[in-house]
């Protein structure tokens, strides 16, 4: 009887434990990815390939750059994630920037 139990409630406590992993967390989305899903519907859409087709630099913020980030981002270097294949004739390929903790956009 004591072996009936305790075999559900194994197979229960499994399935249990399984199910936590198969809610991603930011924290465990790449780079690229968190850049790609803060993007629009028509900004995707140029992304021919995969958001991983795309290239991620640690870039130092600087004269350059600093109108594409967000005023209140207040550290020294950003994640820049450049999605390849992605130009258009108005503009250069698509740039995202990423913060160092690897949780929010800050800018594009």
């Amino acid at each position: 009887m004591k072996k009936l139990v305790l075999t559900p409630m194994l197979i229960l406590l499994f399935v249990i434990l399984m199910g936590c992993n198969l809610i991603p967390s930011k924290n465990n989305l790449s780079i690229e990815m968190i850049a790609f899903n803060d993007l629009t519907d028509e900004e995707q859409d140029l992304i021919p390939v995969s958001p991983k087709d795309s290239i991620v630099e640690k870039i130092t913020v600087n004269n350059e750059n600093i109108s594409l980030i967000d005023k209140d981002y207040d550290k020294d270097q950003v994640y820049s994630v450049t999605f390849n294949n992605t130009e258009t004739d108005s503009s250069g390929k698509l740039m995202v920037f990423v913060d160092l903790d690897k949780e929010a956009v800050v800018g594009n």
